[in-house]
């Protein structure tokens, strides 16, 4: 039972991550309309894409070391949730269904975040398990 809940502890935050990613990429595709021409559009794909870059990149260091992926992940939803309370205050009238919007982003990214902190600590308590035991 221990070596498949480590298993799913290993890999659910890392599969969840990919997913995340990806449905955070399907949102730059409204860069594409038929009067722009192809640099127009791929400048505007680059552009709305720099944060699935930096978090492609966050998983890839966090597959090792899980603390980057926890940390950055919940600062991501954190920041996330920031500017969308800002945005918010600042429409008027005051849009409170704003913040639901920005819970459906944050929240997966707090999610992961928190997974990957439990497999970090877990790895973390595992290894100095192993080494009082040696």
């Amino acid at each position: 039972m221990g070596k498949k809940t480590n298993k799913f502890i290993y890999w659910t935050p890392r599969i969840l991550s990919i997913i995340f990613i990806c449905f955070l990429a399907l949102f730059s595709l409204d860069v594409i309309s038929p009067g722009l021409s192809f640099w127009q559009i791929a400048v505007g794909l680059f552009m709305h894409n720099i944060p699935v870059f930096i978090l492609l990149a966050v998983l890839l260091i966090s597959w090792k070391h899980e603390i980057v992926g926890g940390i950055v992940f919940i600062l991501a939803g954190l920041l996330y949730s920031a500017l969308s309370i800002i945005r918010m205050i600042m429409s008027n009238p005051v849009e409170w269904y704003m913040l639901f919007w920005s819970l459906q982003i944050a929240g997966p990214a707090f999610f992961i975040g928190i997974l990957f902190i439990i497999n970090w600590r877990r790895k973390k308590h595992n290894h100095h398990k192993d080494a009082l035991i040696k």
